[in-house]
């Protein structure tokens, strides 16, 4: 059997490396704008939820525009647009600016996961998929490793300019591997047809047209949807406020910041990868799908609780420990959360789920932020609010989803 589905996984890893890395890239060089620019709390409030409103549109659009025009083409047009956006960064100096670039970078990087997910959908088996997804889903925690060791270098020695400047460059070269190399599991030169037989080993999805109100009737796409605008917010807060938090708790700047950074989501990444072997490997002994799925997201759902207590340690490395470990939590959820989705709805409707779901997700992300923004305004940065949301919501979620689909059961279209 040849093994080009793993080459494709790859091809998805290196995306979602880029795409955190662009996004991440704001939250890094905060305390730099703030000084440079005079930003409040409020400000950078407006700046993140530019991006999550468009990346809310763009998640849902993305979506439903893949299922159309297939992953090949909507993959491109994504990520050549994102760069085009990030690279806009350089030459704006205002909030208004600024909340324009995001703006440009969230439509277009609403459309990775959507596609991603699609990919994976079309290239493996359900046995594998959580297992695939974990893998290219390692790639956001290896952009935000990526970008505070490279970023604030970059900022030192050139200007925070130079970082969006050669951030969306990356963007370029990505996209010129993706069009020299994809092709779907039917179309691929180098695919076996003991490949293509076991890609294809899972009954076959009925031939039908699906409409957002007819997905929106199903119980599996409100199900996603809850851990989506659960799970969603909490990362956008890791990614934005995190390295805040570290300036503000702890007076790190910007380059001492890199290796407390570095670990969080290091650590994170593995945490996706293993969530996702979690539920792969119980499947392959014989557990149901919807024990399996169940109890990896249970696991991960418990091992978020105790970021409660990050604000109120008064140590640097045990808060960066419990927010490693929330985060690493986050990232094995995110992987059976994005399989549910293939597990549950036909193929050619999961893009469009997963849009749905992720712009869902940036809704909540919006309304996060901005109450995030008022607290810390309100309360002199402090962080033990927006910490003890992230602790429960998790289990919270979970409860409800379990509620809606009790047994996991596929979405039934007439």
């Amino acid at each position: 059997m040849t093994g080009i589905r793993w080459v494709v996984v790859a091809l998805l890893f290196f995306a979602t490396v880029i795409n955190y890395v662009d996004r991440a890239v704001l939250g890094i060089l905060k305390p730099v704008l703030e000084k440079e620019l005079g930003w409040d709390q409020v400000d950078y409030g407006w700046v993140v939820t530019a991006f999550q409103m468009t990346y809310a549109v763009g998640y849902a659009l993305g979506g439903r525009l893949f299922d159309q025009i297939g992953v090949r083409l909507g993959y491109f047009l994504a990520v050549s647009v994102w760069s085009v956006a990030e690279i806009a960064h350089a030459f704006v100096r205002s909030v208004t600016g600024f909340s324009m670039a995001r703006a440009g970078l969230g439509i277009a990087e609403g459309g990775n996961f959507p596609a991603a997910i699609k990919a994976v959908t079309e290239w493996f088996p359900k046995q594998q998929r959580a297992f695939a997804t974990g893998l290219f889903n390692a790639g956001s925690n290896i952009g935000a490793v990526l970008c505070p060791l490279v970023v604030p270098w970059l900022a030192y020695r050139w200007g925070w300019q130079s970082a969006f400047l050669a951030t969306g460059a990356l963007g370029f070269v990505w996209v010129a591997v993706w069009l020299a190399v994809y092709r779907a599991p039917e179309e691929h030169p180098h695919v076996s047809p003991a490949e293509l037989a076991y890609i294809r080993s899972d009954p076959p999805d009925p031939e039908v047209k699906i409409s957002w109100p007819e997905l929106l009737r199903h119980r599996q796409t409100w199900a996603y949807v809850v851990g989506m605008v659960s799970s969603s917010p909490v990362w956008w807060f890791y990614i934005y406020w995190i390295p805040d938090f570290l300036n503000k708790q702890y007076h790190l700047q910007l380059t001492q910041s890199s290796g407390p950074l570095v670990v969080i989501f290091l650590v994170a990444d593995g945490g996706g990868i293993a969530g996702g072997w979690l539920s792969s490997m119980l499947i392959g002994r014989g557990w149901s799908v919807n024990a399996s799925r169940k109890l990896a997201l249970l696991v991960c759902a418990l091992c978020v609780v105790p970021v409660f207590f990050t604000p109120l340690v008064g140590s640097l490395w045990v808060s960066v420990a419990l927010v490693a470990l929330a985060a690493s939590a986050h990232c094995g959820f995110a992987a059976n959360l994005f399989t549910l989705v293939s597990d549950t709805v036909p193929r050619q409707a999961v893009s469009s789920v997963v849009g749905i779901g992720g712009m869902a997700g940036s809704v909540g992300g919006i309304l996060f932020a901005q109450a995030v923004a008022r607290i810390l305004q309100a309360t002199h940065n402090n962080y033990t609010v927006p910490f003890a949301i992230a602790s429960l919501i998790y289990l919270t979620a979970l409860a409800v989803m379990h509620l809606l689909l009790p047994r996991l059961e596929p979405m039934n279209l007439k």
